[in-house]
């Protein structure tokens, strides 16, 4: 399975495309999208179609996308949310599903902690996919969704559909912010 990881932001869009198989993934690459200045319809579409040449060339099977954060600024949270819908209707566009994960959930797959700083989520991708040197760090937000989806991926596939039999311990279960309710 090719998983393609976005890191939605106005300025620069991180990307990441890894291989999952079975328990073992591959780098295959990661790089950023950079809007530049101007209007924002114009940045909004130099994201719109950054991604859609990403999901073009690398042709991946699913992806997964960073949800936003609650900034201080709310003008800041609202022109991120703006990337992030460019981003993901390039994704839909391409006729990908799209997975979301919280920066939590993403450092939490990637390094243990849902606190991990910055640095050490490219540090943790770097030896997870053994890359020579560190990625930048929107690239590495990037591949690191990638590696959350990966890890999440064959679980809620598992939770979905043991959750369909009535005899099964998870039946009438569903997920919701990454646990299992009622």
């Amino acid at each position: 399975m090719i998983i393609l990881g976005i890191d939605p932001g106005l300025r620069t869009t991180g990307f990441g495309v890894i291989h999952k198989q079975g328990a073992k993934l591959r780098y295959i690459a990661s790089g950023t999208i950079k809007s530049g200045e101007g209007d924002l319809p114009a940045r909004l579409k130099v994201i719109l179609d950054g991604v859609g040449e990403v999901a073009a060339t690398y042709q991946p099977d699913c992806s997964a996308i960073e949800k936003v954060f609650v900034n201080v600024n709310p003008q800041s949270t609202l022109l991120l949310g703006q990337a992030r819908g460019a981003a993901i209707c390039a994704l839909v566009s391409n006729g990908l599903s799209v997975a979301e994960y919280s920066p939590t959930q993403l450092k939490q797959a990637v390094v243990g902690t849902g606190k991990a700083a910055k640095a050490q989520v490219q540090d943790m991708v770097a030896r997870l996919l053994a890359l020579p040197g560190l990625p930048g760090s929107d690239a590495a937000d990037a591949l690191g969704v990638a590696i959350c989806h990966a890890n999440s991926h064959d679980a809620l596939a598992l939770i979905s559909l043991a959750g369909g039999t009535a005899a099964s311990p998870l039946a009438g279960l569903r997920m919701r912010r990454g646990r299992l309710v009622d």
